[in-house]
């Protein structure tokens, strides 16, 4: 039998105006599983994805771990990573805690608590980057910079990771260590990860499952190797996402 999903995402629908650019999704994402988005241009995946967070007003229903989605329930890493350049690696992980700690933390970094440093070492540790903690963030690779901003939402402690497009800025050598890391932490830390990927052959490689979306319909949902052609009405751009 299939575990319980940790992410429920039922008939999601997104209006703009007068456009339904989302038409009643379903998803699930089970703990320990990375799941990858795929479409075209326009096919509403990262519409969904912003909808499962929170961040789109839409119709239907999101639920983690079969209760509704909290404040506290999803991490989020963007294609734009949103450092703070000029503060400190640690500085930039510990704000991951934010939500659970006073607001004069977000003011003034030195005063996160001890504990909160030493939980983002360890965020930072299991991105591989424990050696850059004191580091200006702005001194960092596009790719480094990417895997501090997934430290920062370990740090968050959400049992759901979302990932927007988290490689589609980044080289080739960076994209499949960012997404090599994201299966890491679905497969052995027990997340559910939810990443809208523009890349094919990627998700290929490192998803568990896809989910294809066309026209803001679901087109195709199966294993990673499932071929995706027909998400893709040009041939060209297929091409070039892969």
């Amino acid at each position: 039998m299939m575990p319980d999903p940790m992410l429920t995402v039922r008939d999601a629908r997104v209006r703009y105006g007068d456009r339904e650019v989302l038409h009643g999704v379903d998803v699930d994402v089970t703990a320990g599983e990375l799941l990858a988005v795929l479409g075209a241009n326009g096919s509403g995946k990262s519409t969904l994805l912003r909808a499962a967070a929170g961040l789109t007003p839409a119709d239907g229903e999101v639920l983690v771990d079969g209760r509704p989605r909290g404040p506290r329930d999803v991490a989020l890493v963007f294609q734009h990573i949103h450092l703070v350049a000029r503060r400190s690696v640690l500085d930039n992980v510990c704000a991951g805690a934010l939500g659970r700690l006073p607001l004069r933390c977000s003011l003034v970094p030195a005063l996160f608590p001890r504990a909160v440093r030493e939980e983002a070492m360890g965020c930072l540790d299991r991105v591989g980057l424990a050696d850059r903690a004191h580091d200006r963030a702005g001194s960092l690779s596009g790719g480094q910079q990417q895997r501090v901003a997934v430290a920062r939402a370990l740090c968050q402690r959400a049992p759901v990771l979302l990932a927007d497009e988290p490689v589609s800025a980044l080289d080739p050598a960076a994209a499949e260590q960012v997404l090599g890391l994201l299966t890491e932490l679905a497969h052995t830390g027990g997340l559910a990860v939810l990443a809208v990927l523009h890349q094919p052959a990627l998700a290929a490689r490192h998803a568990d499952r896809i989910v294809g979306l066309r026209d803001g319909h679901v087109a195709i949902e199966g294993p990673a190797h499932t071929d995706v052609g027909a998400l893709y009405p040009d041939a060209r751009e297929l091409e070039t996402a892969s």
